[in-house]
C-alpha cells in the first residue's frame, strides 16, 4: 500500500453566525484560557478569532496548515491549538471535522 500524495486541498470553510458565536464563546472561556495559558508557559493568552482547517502534508503545505498561517506557527508570540472535539460537537460543527485556533500571548 503506497502513500497517496495530495497536491491540492480545499481548506476553505464557513461557519453560520450562531455556530461561530457558540464556538468563540467556548474558546474564550476562562477555564479554557487558563488551560491554553499553561501551554504558553503561564503567559496569559487571548483568542485571535483566527481559525483554520488543518490540511494534508504536501510539498506546498509542509506544516499541515494553509501557507498564510505559517507566520503564526513560526512566531513565539502565538500559540496554535486543536479545537477540542467536545467544543466542535457543542457548537454543532461536523464539517470540517477538525479546526485549529490561534491564540496570542499577552505580555
Amino acid at each position: 500500500m503506497g502513500l497517496k500524495i495530495i497536491e491540492s486541498f480545499d481548506h476553505s470553510f464557513s461557519l453560520e453566525p450562531e455556530v461561530k458565536a457558540t464556538l468563540f464563546k467556548l474558546l474564550r472561556g476562562d477555564v479554557f484560557l487558563q488551560q491554553v495559558s499553561l501551554q504558553a508557559q503561564g503567559s496569559p493568552v487571548e483568542f485571535t478569532e483566527l481559525l483554520f482547517q488543518p490540511v494534508p502534508y504536501s510539498s506546498s503545505t509542509p506544516k499541515g496548515m494553509p501557507i498564510e498561517y505559517h507566520p503564526y506557527q513560526e512566531s513565539a508570540e502565538y500559540l496554535i491549538i486543536n479545537v477540542p472535539p467536545n467544543f466542535m460537537f457543542t457548537a454543532k460543527i461536523f464539517k470540517p471535522s477538525r479546526l485549529c485556533a490561534i491564540y496570542r500571548k499577552i505580555n
